[in-house]
């Protein structure tokens, strides 16, 4: 009897057991699906969406605040085009040789002038004797006369050796260093250049820059160490060309001890009179994306938008700006890669809605 009671609750068992597994495996798929629908018809609120074009982000201040998104208001700049150019310090060796050459041919023309005034004296004396009744001879009068017309003849090879050396300075040196090379009294520019007090430098521009105007000056700096700026004043055109570098050249000076004849130099100059208003967007504030920046505005106090602009412009710690961004208006500089990351989040698409 026990024997018979025991095979009937083992079968009683068995049988709740697979009925047990029955209902789970039947009742997963509905269950599943009635799982699906539940989360399907919670709303997910959307923080992306678009006002006149352009893509808002909707950021509580508290979830501002927890990302750690700041912001940082534009401030007003001008800025006055410009470009980059290359020169190099030049060595005046031929300069100081060219002026000495030319000193030296205008003092024997005053040595020249001094003879001819005494033998033009002696020929007076002389030829007045000679009227006197012939108290000397024609032939004295006539070697006098011949001693003036040798004394003009130097004179005029003298003057004439001189002004070629002053034509060679201005093929070399063009006109303004060459009046400065000519004059007996060494010119202040003159004197600081042979004493290392100055340098010379001859800067390329492009040929389609503007002439450099009389005291305008530029930014030059060590190619080896461009953080080191030096200014450099204009002084002339340079009548020959850099060998290496294809453009229009100028002669400009600098009170410098530090540049050598033969030294390398960058050089930024002004390339217009407009100056142009705008705004310095900082650095931390610009991303990128498809391979052009953007910044975030923020446009109220819970939306920012994405504006593309432009970086052509760079000045320290940031880029100069001409567009749709105004002094004063605050664009995002700390979290901005957390906003494209929420905003391109959204443009996945929930599978569940296909």
């Amino acid at each position: 009897m026990n024997r018979k009671l025991a095979i009937v609750l083992g079968l009683q068992a068995f049988l709740i057991v697979v009925l047990f597994w029955m209902l789970v495996f039947y009742g997963k798929d509905e269950f599943e699906s009635m799982t699906q629908q539940a989360e399907e018809e919670i709303d997910t609120p959307s923080r992306v969406a678009s006002e006149k074009g352009v893509t808002i982000i909707n950021i509580s201040s508290a979830t501002q605040e927890q990302s750690e998104i700041t912001t940082s208001s534009l401030k007003s700049s001008k800025h006055q085009s410009s470009i980059n150019s290359y020169g190099s310090v030049v060595s005046i060796d031929s300069l100081i040789d060219l002026r000495a050459r030319y000193l030296a041919a205008k003092a024997d023309i005053e040595v020249l002038r001094t003879a001819l005034s005494y033998n033009k004296n002696e020929f007076t004396r002389l030829q007045a004797l000679n009227q006197d009744d012939k108290n000397i001879s024609d032939k004295a009068v006539a070697t006098a006369r011949s001693n003036i017309k040798a004394d003009e003849a130097k004179i005029a090879a003298a003057e004439s050796n001189a002004k070629n050396i002053a034509d060679s300075m201005r093929q070399i040196w063009g006109e303004t260093l060459t009046q400065h090379a000519t004059k007996a009294e060494k010119s202040e520019l003159l004197q600081n250049l042979i004493s290392n007090q100055e340098v010379l430098i001859q800067i390329t521009l492009p040929y389609d820059t503007a002439e450099p105007a009389d005291k305008s000056s530029i930014k030059i700096a060590p190619a080896a160490v461009p953080g080191q700026s030096i200014r450099a004043l204009y002084i002339s055109r340079a009548p020959t060309s850099n060998a290496t570098i294809q453009g229009k050249t100028y002669f400009y000076h600098a009170k410098t001890k530090e540049l050598r004849a033969g030294m390398q130099v960058n050089a930024v100059s002004s390339i217009s009179d407009k100056v142009s208003d705008g705004v310095i967007i900082p650095n931390t504030a610009i991303i990128w994306y498809a391979g052009k920046p953007w910044v975030y505005k923020k446009t109220a106090t819970d939306k920012f938008g994405r504006i593309p602009v432009a970086t052509d412009t760079e000045v320290e710690n940031g880029w100069f700006y001409q567009g749709k961004l105004k002094p004063d208006d605050e664009v995002v500089t700390s979290g901005a890669q957390l906003l494209l990351s929420e905003e391109f989040k959204s443009q996945i698409t929930n599978e569940n809605d296909d």
